[in-house]
Parts: C-alpha cells; structure tokens; sequence
C-alpha cells in the first residue's frame, strides 16, 4: 500500500468557497489574496458581501504575532518610502473601528511617529477636531479627538491605515475633511489588501492632483473581487433564508437563551454541522488586575506617542504575568478584545503567548517587506477524513499552549458552520458601553467552536476598557454570560479608559510606579471632591464582592489593582501628623487566628436572632415612617431606596433588603457609598442616585452608631443637594445619635469582629486626589484572594433564617419604638467628651465608643487602652482576646454608657510602639 505524506493528503478549502459558489463572486490579482482573505456575507442595505481578513484580528481568531507583523511589516515599509527625516514629523491615523490595531501596529513599525485612531465614541469635554464619512460600513460616523491639536495640524506626511481599501471613498472623505483644515503635501494609504477596480484607481489619482498633494499606497497584496450585477439582491435574499436557521437554545434554568446560528452542508460534509454546541458547563467570570501605568492611554483614541509606546513595551511582560499565573493548564487561549479596543489586548496576547507557549517570540514572524507568513495557508479544518488545516492560524509550539486574539464587532454577519465559509459561529450580546448612538447588538466571531470542537477554546481572556465596564456587561445574555456557555475558564481584565480631562483616568484605577507604603499613607492633602458631570455605574457582584448581583450596587470604582496597604503604625503616624487622611491608605487586611474565627461563630449562634430582631425592627420602622406617602391617583407609595455606607452599613442593608422580600414580598433597591469623616459623602454618587431615583425615596443605613460624627457628616454633606434626607437607619444606636434604629443595646454585632471577610470581600473605602478624579466614584478593593475565609454569606444566612422566629417579637418592638420618643440625646458624643478629657487625650476622634467601633480600634489602629463597662460579659470576649493578642491593657470603668471604649494610642509617633508593634504603657 503506497504511503502518503500530510502535504499529499491535505486538503486546503479557501474560507470563500460557499460564498463564491452561490453568489458567484470571486477574487483576482494576487495568488496571496486568498490566504489573507475569505468571504462572508451580512446584512448591510450598501454591500452584501464582506471581505474577511485572516490577520487583521477582528472576525476570525489569529496568533497574535501574525497580527501584530502585518502591521509591523507594512509599517516598516512605510518608513523606509518616506525616510526617517519625514518619519519623524509624519502621524498615523487608524480607522475604526477594525483598523485601530492595525493602524498602531503600523505606527509601531514606523517607530518614530505618533498615532491616533477615529472614534464612534463622543467623549464629554474633548473637542472634536475634526471628523468623516465610511461609505460602506454599517456604523458610518468618524469622529477624530486627539488630546494635542497639534497632532492634527502639523505639516509632515499623513499615514491613514485600513483593514482594507474596496472602493477607496473612505480614504477620499478622509483627505477632503483633513486636508481642508490641516493640508499638507504628501499622504500614505496603508492597508492590508488593496482591492479597488481600475476606476476607483483614477479617481484617487485625480482627486490627489486637485489637491497638489503625493498620495502614497502601501498594501500586502492587491486585486480585486467580481461581482454579479444582481450580487446585492440575492445577497440580501441568501442572508434572509440562512438567518431563519438561527435557533433558540436553552442553556440552563434561569439563564437567557443562547442564540446560534447553523446551516447544513450536506453536499460539502456528507450531514448537517447542526446547531453550535452550548456546553452545560459554565465558566466563572474571574476577574484579574493588571496593574496598567498610571496615566498611559488605552490606546490611540485621544494619541498615542512613541514615548507611550516604550512605556507599554515595559510593562507588558508583568501585566501578562498576572494572566499567565491564572492560566495554568491552558492549551488554546483567545484574548478577545472589544470593538474599538484592539491593540491593547492584541499586544497583551501576544506577551502573553511569549510566556506560555514556550516561545521565545511568542510566534511573531519576523516581517519581510509587509508580508505575513501564514503556517496553513489560508486554509480551514475539513472534516472529510484529510487533514486538518485552520485558516490562517499558526500551529502552536510542540508541547506548548497556544494563544489567539480576535475582537468584539458591531457589525451584522450572517455565520455559517462550513470550512469554505469565512465566519462559522456568531456569539451576540447588547452593547454593554452606552454607546452614543442607542443601544444595539454586538458580536463575537468565531469564538464558539460550532461542530468542530477541535476549534474550541478552553481558556478565554475578555478584554475591555472601564467605560464597558458596565451592568450590561455582566447581565444574563451579556458578552460575559455568552461566553461563560464556551469555555472553561474566563478570565476579565479592565483597561482604564484614558481621558485627557482627568488627572485619574476614568474606571478601575491602576498601580502607581513605585510608591512606597510611606507615600501611600502620607502624600496626599486631603481635599473635597469637586463636582463634576458625567456618571459612572455601579459595580455589581460576582466581579466585585462576593454578594450576589441583586443584593447591592457599590457606587464605587475597583482598586483592587492597587497597593494601598500600609503598616499600622506608619499609618497612624501619617494620620495624626495630620500628613495624610486615612480614606487616602488602607490597613494591612487582618488575618484572624482559628482562636478568634471560633469567637466569631461562637457569637453568631449566641446573637443571630438578637440581631435578626433589630434588623426587622429597623425595616419595619422605615417602610412605616420613612416611604414618603405621594398623593398622586392611582399610584402605589414608592419603596424606599436603601443606600448603606460602605463598609459596615452594607451587611446591614443587605438584611434589610432581605427582611422586606421575606415579609413583604418587596424588592427593595441597594446601594453602597462611601462616606469620608472630614471629607463628606461620595458627591459622584449622591448625583448618580438623584439621576435614577427620587431623592425623597433615598434612605441611608449604617451599621451602628459611635459617637455620631458619621451622622453629623452626612447632615452637613447633603445641605448642597436638596431632596436628601439625612436620618440614618441603624442597627444599634448605643449613642442615642439617630432616631431610626432597631436597638440601643450595645452589643456585638459579628459584622464587626471581621473586616472583608463579613462584608462581601470589600476593603473600606479609599479617597485620594491622585486616584480619583471629578466624574468618579470613591474607591475600594475585592479581596478576591480571601474568599478560602469569606464569612459574609454565611453571616447573612445565619440572621436570615432566624425572621420567622422572631417575626412577633419585632411587631411588639416596631409598636413599641412608634410611641416612643426617639429623640437623639446625643449621650454618646458627652461621653466621649467626657473621656478624651480624663485621660488627656483632647481629641474626640482618638475616642471610639461602643463594640463595633472598639473592635475597628483593635484592628485597624494603633490602640493605647480599652475602657471595659464592669460586669459585661460574653459580648466582649472577641475584644478581650484581640486586647491580649496586641498587648493593649483592659481597663474596668463604671457609668459608662456603652459597653466599651476604644482608645486610639494619643501618641502619634513609631516610638510609641514597641518593635513587636504592640502598644506600650503612657
């Protein structure tokens, strides 16, 4: 029997097969053409057909060297046409948004010239410099934003970058726009392919002469495509037959349903490929922190210098370390970007491949003259027992994991599962960035395996910038959840969005280069937040804190990014030099010994229908006396909006939440904020709530009541914004501060025996001038990597199932609370007047009353001595153990209106600590 080599028994299928087969369309000019493009069809009223790169990174997954050396090589090419002189006055300008990528990679080859890319996305306060028209695309506004108007209106070359040139209008629209406000002498076209017909050629040329301008084109390979006269009709009617195969399938109970897309090929592959597989299995959305320069752009929106350039090249290996480490056991991983956001994620991948996949290079080509070396030849699997050979992938390295890179698009095409065909498997999601032009579908291609499960991905990274950052996002049917259905791991990064109005840039912050713990916790003069105008949208769980979505919203941004934790005692020194606040540093996350965690579910059981009686008392007392009671007819009263203060009101808002539902069948609303002793109320926040709500429906919860200097800041924060009302509903009001409470007892609430760990895995908040900007929310952290100790679930449900036990006593609590007069008495803040004077502190905030706030003293602070009410018993087990364990004396008092005090060490300096970093004797 003759042998036969794999060359012999390939067989290579062009991915624009099925297309030319029933339209009848073909491609000439160069043998390279098919390699570099396939066919697909969509549903656009101005072109049926569309051109499909296999190097571009947008429709069909690719290695991302490939990628990136495309752009590189044409790039280079261009430098050496305009010679370095002019290289180095020259801007590059990408179009979006399937160019942004490829337009950098070229101004990457070009080296010496910066980049800006157009946007579909109006950014607020930049002004628009000015702007085009696409022909054929199916979003067609250009708007260019640079944040150096000079950029534009220099007089060296133009280089104007594209996927692809068919007509050569887009480019026209371009020069005529710029060129009228910024004219210059010469011009290069870049792109990929150049497909124009012979007139089209003219036209450039003579449209070039009108304007006394050298017009220069740079492209891989050149040719055209035939198209029969009818070709658009029967395009539409071919994409209106396939479409009516796209099926509904039901993932699992409760989840939307995953729309897919299959067309049988039975004259190709012998059956039907059927409808895309959705795996019953789906991934958790992990969510990872790169740690991206501070103040480096995401990418060409507003510019890119070649001087961002180095600085990205030197983070790249550390940032794609972060992913790597959570990849471990990945075989085939897609970095999938977001429409306009490509070059970020493509040279993310393309790091991260170096380091995974055992490749030195991580598979990038080295570029020769603009060519590309593609391993299988434009070719796709096929399934008629040859071998296999995927259109324009590079094979993986033996033994090592291989990485792919392709991107989000909101353009329409139809997807047919057939290796002759360019786009095999469609995943479609809402638009998840608010865009300007109204909501609408968007797509990722090819990223679900369809029959070919050789094709599939069992690691995903999703890349998007912080203005995608958005419920949508993470929604039922959302990007996420649509590809949760086609991997088993998914991996989530957020690109902060650059914006030159900001000192911060808007969304998740990132790590600043080389603070140290001292600067972190003394650098910065506190200042109030300014107000500002546009809003961003609350972070919602699994990708931020372990409570459930529904459960509340944190009007915050994610930090988690960054290093804020400094030691105790360096913080306290900052804080009472008066160098620093403590909302601008964080305390190392205390880390409790078994000895404790037993205290702490010790007094669970002791206390959860203790506590499960005051939350139902405090709910019960604000939907009777805090839902305003409108008049209007036919209307129900509105349900009151619960906003708790992050951190310690936010378990208690979560309770209060689920009291309601359980007794009332109410859904109510939640939120958390941040509030900022001296500093006031998070004014981002409160702006946001007034937009999506009545003010008058606002309610603010909190855990406990000390000494009543919260209150009293909310009261004084919200004299600016009428509406507000500023009462507090607390758990416990030990100090007779507020009027809305379920208890005045003060005792231990568990919630406060912990930190992150009981409350959703959040730090406490953080405000500082450098990382938080006028348009932004107050920040914090998830402890992602404590959720191994993660009590705040288990915290929640041993209250929750005490309601129905205790659903009496709190009828006879709420009865007897509504004829009582609650008055504050402001008892708590004498006391603490009283004490700060006795011992010779003279400083109220160094006194903090009752147990929660005592326990926060033992955690967080360095504490000098606890005041003890004589005779309390099991309620201060957790202090006196955490007292012993830090070397803090105990001191028995009498008439002392709480149950404890906590007394912050009135000496400011280290040496008032020993080495061991326990307290030491005045």
């Amino acid at each position: 029997m003759a042998k036969h080599t794999k060359k012999e028994t390939e067989r290579v299928v062009w991915t624009g097969e099925w297309v030319a087969d029933r339209l009848g369309v073909s491609l000439t000019g160069e043998d390279a053409l098919p390699e570099l493009l396939g066919l697909a069809l969509r549903r656009n009223p101005k072109r049926a057909h569309l051109l499909v790169s296999n190097v571009l990174g947008k429709h069909v997954p690719q290695r991302p060297g490939v990628v990136h050396g495309a752009g590189l090589g044409l790039g280079r090419q261009v430098r050496e046409l305009l010679g370095d002189a002019d290289a180095a006055r020259s801007v590059v300008v990408g179009y979006a948004e399937t160019a942004t990528g490829l337009g950098h990679s070229v101004a990457d080859g070009l080296a010496l010239a910066p980049y800006l890319h157009s946007t579909r996305r109006p950014v607020a306060g930049v002004e628009r410099a000015g702007g085009f028209e696409e022909e054929h695309s199916h979003a067609t506004s250009h708007l260019l934003l640079p944040e150096d108007r000079e950029l534009l209106s220099g007089d060296g070359p133009m280089v104007l970058v594209d996927d692809e040139f068919s007509t050569g209008r887009t480019v026209l629209n371009t020069i005529k726009a710029l060129h009228a406000r910024f004219p210059r002498a010469r011009y290069v076209v870049v792109a990929l392919v150049d497909m124009r017909s012979e007139g089209d050629r003219r036209h450039l040329e003579e449209f070039a002469a009108e304007l006394s301008a050298r017009v220069d084109l740079v492209a891989m390979a050149a040719g055209g495509v035939r198209l029969p006269a009818d070709v658009l009709e029967r395009g539409q009617e071919l994409v209106a037959a396939h479409e009516t195969a796209v099926v509904e399938r039901p993932e699992h109970p409760g989840r939307a349903h995953e729309r897919v897309v299959a067309e049988h090929v039975a004259s190709e592959l012998g059956s039907g490929s059927g409808p895309v597989p959705v795996s019953s299995r789906r991934a958790d959305v992990e969510r990872v922190a790169l740690g991206w320069p501070d103040g480096l752009p995401d990418g060409g929106r507003h510019g890119f210098t070649p001087e961002h350039r180095e600085r990205l090249e030197d983070r790249l290996p550390t940032m794609a370390a972060r992913l790597a480490e959570r990849l471990d056991g990945a075989r085939r991983i897609l970095v999938l970007g977001n429409e306009e956001l490509m070059y970020t994620p493509l040279r993310l991948a393309e790091a991260l491949d170096a380091q995974v996949s055992g490749a030195g290079d991580g598979g990038t080509p080295e570029p020769s003259d603009g060519a590309v070396v593609l391993s299988a030849g434009g070719a796709t699997p096929v399934r008629n027992g040859t071998t296999a050979v995927r259109a324009g992938e590079q094979d993986p390295p033996v033994g090592g994991a291989a990485v792919y890179f392709s991107t989000t698009t909101r353009s329409p095409v139809l997807a047919v599962d057939d290796p002759g065909y360019a786009i095999r498997t469609r995943l479609s999601f809402p638009a998840h960035d608010r865009p300007a032009d109204g909501p609408g579908e968007r797509y990722a291609y090819n990223v679900a395996a369809g029959a070919d499960r050789t094709r599939r991905f069992d690691a995903i990274v999703a890349v998007v910038d912080s203005h995608s950052d958005l419920p949508e996002l993470y929604a039922d049917g959302g990007l996420l959840d649509r590809l949760a259905a086609q991997t088993d791991r998914l991996l989530l990064t957020v690109i902060p969005s650059y914006s030159p109005l900001s000192v911060s840039q808007s969304g998740a912050p990132t790590e600043p280069v080389g603070r140290t713990a001292d600067e972190t916790a003394v650098s910065h003069t506190p200042q109030r937040q300014a107000p500002s105008m546009s809003l961003p949208e609350p972070l919602r769980g699994p990708a931020f804190s372990s409570y459930t979505a529904d459960e509340v919203g944190w009007l915050l941004q994610d930090m988690s990014g960054l290093t804020l934790e400094a030691p105790t005692e360096e913080r306290e020194e900052a804080i009472q030099r008066g160098g620093a606040h403590y909302a601008e540093s964080l305390p190392v996350e205390y880390q409790p010994s078994e000895e404790y965690q037993a205290l702490f579910h010790s007094a669970l059981r002791s206390s959860a229908s203790r506590i499960a009686r005051a939350v139902g008392a405090v709910t019960e007392t604000v939907l009777a006396e805090r839902t305003p009671r409108r008049t209007d007819t036919g209307n129900q009263p509105p349900r009151p909006v619960l906003v708790s203060l992050a951190r310690a009101g936010t378990p208690v808002g979560v309770l209060m939440r689920r009291w309601a539902l359980h007794t009332h069948g109410l859904e109510l609303p939640h939120y958390a904020v941040s509030i900022v002793r001296g500093r006031g109320i998070d004014t981002t926040a409160l702006r946001w709530l007034a937009a999506h709500h009545d003010p008058a429906d606002i309610v603010f919860v909190d855990g406990w009541t000390g000494k009543g200097a919260i209150t009293r800041e909310l009261a004084q924060a919200l004299e600016g914004f009428p509406g507000f009302d500023p009462r507090i509903a607390v758990l416990a009001d030990p100090g007779g501060c507020v009027e809305t409470y379920g208890t005045r007892d003060d005792f231990l609430i568990p919630s406060a025996c912990l930190n992150s760990t009981v409350s959703g895995l959040i730090s406490r908040t953080v405000l500082r001038d450098d990382l938080v900007g006028p348009d932004e929310f107050h920040g914090a952290k998830f402890y992602r990597e404590l959720a191994g100790t993660d009590m705040s679930r288990a915290f929640l449900d041993a209250v929750s199932a005490r309601f129905g036990e205790v659903a009496e006593a709190v009828a006879t609590d709420v009865k007897e609370l509504a004829a009582t007069d609650r008055t504050p008495t402001w008892e708590g803040w004498a006391a603490v007047e009283r004490i700060s004077a006795e011992y010779g502190i003279h400083d109220v905030n160094l006194v903090k009353p009752g147990v929660g706030e005592t326990t926060r003293v033992l955690l967080r602070r360095v504490p000098w001595k606890i005041l003890a009410q004589r005779g309390a018993g099991a309620d201060l087990d957790h202090v006196r153990l955490l007292a012993e364990q830090r070397g803090v004396p105990v001191e028995e008092v009498d008439e002392l209106p709480y149950t404890c005090v906590g007394l912050i060490h009135p000496r400011f300096t280290r040496g008032a600590t020993g080495a061991d970093g326990t307290a030491v004797a005045s």
